[in-house]
């Protein structure tokens, strides 16, 4: 009588983010931004620097995040155990803000070349460049921190037999 088949290993479902996907969000948006600026600037409301203060404080988060997790992960003293459902969901976290920092550093971008070409005709677009500007730099900061914190939840790879 033979055994019965072992199951079939498991693959990962989570992939890292890949770079390419990245970059066409931010050129989708990019240009979406800027006709749709260009169709609708004086409809929108006034710019404020409540979303750059929102993106940067998640990426100060995920940064600690990425930290802790890169820390507990390598059983650095002092760090306390790996809880697998915590770096499951951290890795979840960081896939969602990349794309959506990625998405928003297209739209800041967009709207910051309109404003940067129309700034000597409109007075109002030479107000919202600070604005702009900081926004664009708070979501290229989501990027780099997600993708830091996704890459610090991986699985570390065995060691070799010979230092084992």
């Amino acid at each position: 009588m033979t055994p019965p088949p072992s199951p079939p290993t498991p693959t990962p479902r989570l992939t890292p983010t890949r770079p390419g996907s990245l970059a066409l969000v931010v050129l989708v948006a990019c240009v979406a931004a800027w006709a749709l600026a260009n169709r609708f600037y004086g409809d929108l409301p006034m710019f404020t620097w409540f979303p750059a203060l929102t993106l940067a404080l998640l990426a100060i988060f995920e940064l600690i995040a990425a930290r802790a997790t890169r820390a507990r992960i390598d059983r650095q003293e002092g760090a306390g155990p790996v809880e697998p459902l915590a770096v499951a969901r951290f890795a979840a976290l960081a896939k969602a803000s990349s794309l959506g920092g990625a998405l928003f550093v297209g739209l800041y971008a967009g709207l910051l070349l309109f404003l940067l070409s129309e700034r000597e005709r409109l007075a109002a677009a030479a107000d919202d460049v600070p604005e702009c500007t900081g926004g664009l730099i708070a979501a290229v900061l989501l990027v780099g921190a997600a993708l830091w914190l996704e890459r610090c939840c991986r699985i570390p790879d065995p060691p070799d037999d010979e230092e084992s």
